[in-house]
């Protein structure tokens, strides 16, 4: 287990040893996704946040008219988990699901507690993570408000640079909160406006 990306994750942030790091992440589940499958259905009691070692999933919610709407993508190295539903023992509005074969960690708040009473600077960081993802949601809220679809599109690039080659452009489209077709416009554009530079 001691190759596993989410010690290497903890240990550069929190400058703690690998081996301080590996006890504690014994008892975490590591779950072999398959495409397609999910980690987390809409109605479910979300129990854990998915830490991805290797692939690609997705959160969405679907609305009354059964058009879904990606919330976020999480690629390697990345934590996904719908917060209100563990914290606050809801069932979820969401889904998590695999858009490749992935390898998840499960994090459950038993390993949260031990790590912060065993690493200290834990609590720390993993208030910062915790802050950095309101301020993304934030920003996010703010763009899908007042921005154009050509800002919208390069944010998502500056935020996920490498996932237009591993999802289907109509999920891009749904996480912008725009058209399939709007995003071809958009793209096509900006294309032109780099070959003229």
């Amino acid at each position: 287990m001691d190759s596993l990306k989410l010690i290497q994750y903890l240990s550069s942030n929190l400058n703690v040893d690998e081996q301080d790091i590996l006890p504690l992440i014994e008892n975490c589940t590591i779950k072999e996704v398959e495409k397609d499958e999910f980690l987390l259905r809409q109605n479910e009691h979300c129990k854990h946040t998915f830490f991805v070692e290797d692939g690609l999933l997705r959160q969405y919610a679907i609305d009354s008219k059964g058009k879904e709407h990606t919330i976020s993508f999480a690629p390697e190295n990345w934590f996904v988990s719908d917060r209100e539903s563990t914290y606050f023992n809801k069932s979820s509005a969401y889904y998590i699901q695999a858009l490749e074969n992935s390898k998840v960690i499960m994090i459950d708040e038993k390993f949260i507690n031990t790590l912060s009473e065993k690493i200290p600077e834990f609590v720390e960081f993993n208030n910062k993570l915790l802050h950095n993802h309101i301020r993304q949601l934030q920003n996010r809220i703010i763009m899908l408000l007042g921005a154009s679809a050509e800002e919208r599109y390069l944010q998502f690039i500056e935020m996920y640079p490498d996932i237009l080659l591993r999802v289907p452009q109509i999920m891009v489209a749904s996480y912008l909160g725009i058209t399939p077709e709007s995003l071809s416009r958009v793209r096509k554009e900006l294309a032109r406006k780099n070959f003229r530079n």
